[in-house]
């Protein structure tokens, strides 16, 4: 990781001062680098002996923050980690600009991969990552959205690059097309579940852990999962009042529905959901050699579901 953050650092320098102070703010915000960290275990799990998994992993990393830049912007967010967000401290323009120009330096460092598959994963998971926030974005204010619907925007926004982190490491590797494809159900059930317990975390989690507004996802409009299941559970009064608070965008009544997600038990069947997906993943890489690496991508998805930020 040590060596990403140093591709990182290179690859963002640039004639443009504003361009390196908004990327420099939000990529030195910390995080989790969860993305890059999977694609360098993969990596190695499988074999592999090069340092291509380094520029990869920063391409990675570029695309994830240039989405974290344009979601808050779309969002309106204020604070990410736990500080103002980019678009809070630089004006949306700033932010959206600063996107386009991560996403534009992630497509020039892929090249020197030299492998068409590569790009190829790169820019597939690129085009549904943007779809899946179209159709968040369709989403918004619908409390009539199933699980189903659910499933699929956060499987496009979310665990797409999840997916595609983990099946380049297979492709660096020269992997078999069957281990390409456990590597990449490993991915995207791991996003899977990283989203699910995030979405948890809107409603269970502690502000100063999590570094967000509890409550955003409510005041956005967005219809998550505990909502979801708390409105098929809850009796009659308390789904109006879920489904009223999505509709306009609503976060005064926080306190009242985080009772009811609570009490409906639409909470504890949330964080059933992830376990699920956290458990297919580990599925996924039965048949793994065993060695340090691949354990560590087992531990990662055993304890996923405990994550508190």
């Amino acid at each position: 990781m040590d060596e990403v953050d140093r591709v990182i650092a290179q690859r963002l320098s640039t004639g443009v001062p504003l361009v390196a102070e908004v990327s420099r703010y939000i990529i030195s915000a910390g995080g989790k680098r969860l993305r890059p960290a999977l694609l360098l275990l993969m990596s190695r799990a499988l074999g592999y002996q090069g340092n291509q998994h380094h520029n990869l992993a920063a391409v990675i990393e570029f695309i994830h923050t240039a989405t974290l830049l344009h979601d808050d912007v779309v969002d309106e967010s204020t604070l990410r980690r736990g500080r103002p967000t980019a678009n809070e401290s630089f004006g949306n323009p700033a932010s959206v600009l600063v996107g386009d120009f991560l996403y534009s330096r992630a497509f020039q460092m892929m090249l020197d991969a030299h492998d068409v598959r590569v790009m190829e994963i790169l820019a597939d998971a690129t085009n549904v990552i943007a779809e899946g926030e179209v159709l968040q974005l369709m989403n918004m204010h619908d409390p009539s959205l199933d699980e189903e619907g659910y499933l699929r925007v956060i499987r496009s926004k979310t665990a797409k690059l999840f997916e595609a982190s983990t099946r380049l490491a297979a492709v660096l590797a020269k992997a078999s097309p069957e281990t390409e494809q456990a590597c990449a159900t490993y991915g995207q059930a791991l996003g899977t579940a990283f989203q699910v317990i995030d979405d948890v975390l809107d409603y269970a989690g502690d502000a100063h852990e999590t570094g967000k507004n509890l409550g955003d996802d409510l005041r956005e409009g967005k219809t998550t999962l505990p909502l979801i299941l708390a409105m098929q559970r809850g009796s009659p009064a308390e789904r109006d009042l879920i489904k009223s608070a999505i509709e306009a965008g609503d976060s005064s009544q926080l306190q009242k529905i985080v009772a009811i997600v609570k009490e409906t038990g639409a909470l504890d069947a949330t964080r059933r959901a992830a376990a699920a997906e956290a458990q297919r993943a580990i599925e996924a890489l039965n048949g793994f050699p065993a060695n340090e690496h691949a354990e560590g991508l087992l531990q990662l998805a055993a304890q996923l579901t405990e994550r508190r930020a």
